[in-house]
């Protein structure tokens, strides 16, 4: 009788090579785990997830030029069955919700305990749903107002938020997120617009307000459009 162990083959898609690498020392110690591929950016993940056929695909939320969410879109548009796991530094409930709408089967923040990221995957190969405590407690604890905002902003959108409120400008913003500046500031504007904010001041209270940044929640948020699109 063949006693091989079966593995789940596992497929990292993230942009840093150092982080990606720590990730598969974590998983590789199970012997239950093994890591087929890695892939920096949409098209590699793609290409890579055609050819391996991964268990999971375990994928990062914040990814240059293109969000994570738009690459997970396409992976189930190409593949309806995979198994995707986003790995993010995003604790709070908004981007949770973006990612299991989008088709993910689970949700894992980057502040979780290591072992957290093993059981994870293992949850999802075996055709489960995963989120990890603390988002979860997010999403739990999320306000009526909170899930308006999720609704409003597509994910690259609340990136772009993430960034102004926190001090940058629109160059910046589009050198950490591989956009060009003009597409930045597009989407300054398309943020502007949507939650009927006139200044960045007005921004930074909102980022406040559902959590993006540190800082106190202002009690009234100004009205927030309708959505007319994630991405």
């Amino acid at each position: 009788m063949n006693g091989a162990v079966t593995r789940i083959r596992v497929l990292l898609v993230d942009d840093h090579a150092v982080v990606r690498e720590g990730y598969r020392r974590l998983l590789e110690r199970d012997e239950g785990l093994t890591v087929v591929g890695e892939a920096a950016a949409m098209a590699d993940a793609l290409t890579l997830d055609a050819q391996l056929q991964p268990d999971v695909i375990v994928l990062d939320i914040a990814l240059p030029g293109v969000s994570g969410i738009e690459v997970l879109r396409r992976l189930i548009a190409r593949r309806p069955d995979a198994r995707v796991l986003m790995f993010s530094m995003y604790q709070d409930g908004i981007y949770a919700t973006h990612a299991m709408n989008a088709g993910a089967c689970g949700y894992l923040s980057k502040a979780s305990a290591p072992d957290l990221l093993v059981s994870a995957v293992r949850t999802v190969a075996a055709g489960n749903r995963y989120m990890s405590p603390d988002v979860q407690l997010a999403m739990t604890t999320q306000s009526a107002t909170a899930r308006q905002l999720a609704n409003a902003l597509s994910t690259r959108e609340l990136e772009v938020l993430r960034l102004l409120a926190q001090g940058y400008g629109v160059d910046a913003v589009a050198a950490r997120l591989g956009l060009s500046p003009k597409t930045a500031a597009n989407h300054q504007s398309s943020i502007k617009q949507k939650l009927g904010a006139g200044s960045a001041l007005q921004l930074i209270l909102i980022a406040q307000q559902f959590g993006l940044i540190a800082g106190e929640f202002v009690r009234s948020p100004p009205q927030i459009a309708s959505r007319d699109g994630l991405d």
